[in-house]
């Protein structure tokens, strides 16, 4: 199987990454493969996304925001 028939193989533009210890705890953000900033809300990829000119329809889609370490509830290190 080539990569271009994965489903999932795409490079989503947004990375969340695994929760960082912190008060509060907080996620790095990157887009298009840059460190953007600490997201500590789902509010915040939203917004680092927009600032961005991302428009973030659905945070669960693999093409769009890859979550790693977690999903978009994750917010606390445990």
């Amino acid at each position: 199987m080539t990569e271009s028939m994965s489903p999932h193989m795409a490079h989503p533009r947004i990375m969340v990454l695994g929760v960082q210890p912190g008060t509060p705890p907080f996620r790095i953000m990157e887009i298009d493969g840059m460190v953007v900033g600490q997201a500590r809300t789902i509010t915040d990829v939203l917004e680092y996304a927009a600032a961005f000119g991302i428009t973030v329809h659905d945070l669960d889609d693999p093409d769009v925001v890859r979550w790693v370490g977690g999903d978009k509830f994750t917010w606390h290190h445990h």
